[in-house]
């Protein structure tokens, strides 16, 4: 049995939801009361492979909101510690760490606190998705340029936020397996771009401004922050955003007839699953789509491989994506793109 541990996308979406679900308490409550609320496990659910293999899970919501950061970071921490308890406690083989719950395990190196109360966290049972999430996200932009006209042999692609886990597994993959002909690195810090442009031998350290005016594809693998502003008029076009930050909203920041933005690092099962969560994950078809870190741990589950599969800073492989990816095709997953209603065209 494998789970997947998530969150509301806002406060207003989490008392929707605590009202869907029947938690009158939680819905009345204001931020202190989901400040100081455990995780709970609300879902299980089944679906069956492509294969004809049938997998059981569990969605565990961590009580965590967007609005708790930067202000609340120990009760993130917190909140994020126990609900990886709670999915050890219902003995889940492997569990998926979704949303922000991922990037606040890594930003605060968890890893080093491995005991919560009287739990010892077993590292196996738990994955951050990210190899799936990177090899979707190359997957949408090998797919959809050449949509729109685009050579990538002769294309710039930039990545935003280069230097992270997800940004430099989707850097190595496109210059040494897509074989893009110039990758335009962006990142708030240098000197982990630097190592990254010195490990890939190639490529362009660019300012956020440089690189958009360049940029036949825009891989945005970094969460836009609230004063960003983007000049249509410097973009190209045609132009093609992955919008692969968390939450997924460059749709609302710049708007171009000839700019298409897929959002990034979605994909879709073949069949329906039995499963209410993602209708509060603004996915366009919530009973088939879901991120592609969830999708994960399902993968894991399918191909019976129990254990960290995605794990720490900058340890993603090109083998390990090639695995991923070539499961996800085999159990039934597609990346969306832009043949399908989930893209936005700006």
């Amino acid at each position: 049995m494998f789970g997947l541990i998530g969150h509301s996308t806002s406060l207003a979406s989490a008392v929707e939801k605590a009202r869907m679900l029947g938690y009158d308490d939680h819905a009345e409550g204001d931020m202190e009361r989901w400040c100081s609320s455990p995780p709970q496990l609300l879902e299980n659910f089944k679906l069956t492979s492509k294969t004809g293999k049938l997998i059981e899970g569990a969605y565990i919501d961590s009580c965590f909101l967007p609005e708790m950061l930067p202000g609340k970071f120990k009760t993130a921490v917190r909140k994020v510690q126990n609900a990886m308890a709670l999915a050890q406690k219902y003995g889940l083989n492997v569990t998926a760490l979704g949303g922000f719950t991922s990037i606040i395990f890594e930003n605060f190196d968890l890893a080093k606190f491995q005991k919560v109360r009287s739990t010892l966290l077993e590292w196996k049972r738990f994955t951050t998705g990210n190899t799936h999430t990177a090899w979707v996200i190359c997957r949408q932009v090998e797919e959809n340029a050449p949509r729109l006209g685009i050579d990538l042999a002769k294309a710039r692609v930039a990545v935003v936020g280069a230097s992270g886990d997800i940004g430099s597994a989707v850097c190595r993959w496109l210059s040494r397996c897509t074989g893009v002909k110039d990758l335009l690195l962006v990142a708030r810090h240098r000197g982990r771009l630097q190592a990254l442009h010195d490990e890939l031998g190639s490529g362009t350290v660019l300012s956020l401004d440089e690189a958009l005016c360049q940029a036949d594809v825009v891989v945005w693998v970094a969460s836009l922050y609230q004063t960003l502003r983007i000049d249509p008029a410097s973009l190209r076009q045609p132009c093609l955003m992955v919008d692969g930050g968390y939450p997924k909203n460059l749709d609302t920041r710049v708007s171009l007839p000839n700019l298409h933005v897929i959002k990034g690092g979605i994909v879709e099962f073949f069949s329906d699953i039995a499963w209410t969560m993602m209708q509060v994950a603004e996915m366009e078809r919530p009973q088939r789509q879901m991120f592609a870190c969830f999708a994960e741990a399902m993968l894991l589950e399918f191909e019976g491989l129990h254990t960290n599969f995605s794990w720490g800073r900058n340890n993603i492989t090109l083998e390990n994506m090639e695995t991923i990816g070539m499961a996800s095709l085999r159990h039934g997953f597609r990346a969306i793109g832009l043949d399908h209603p989930a893209l936005v065209t700006a």
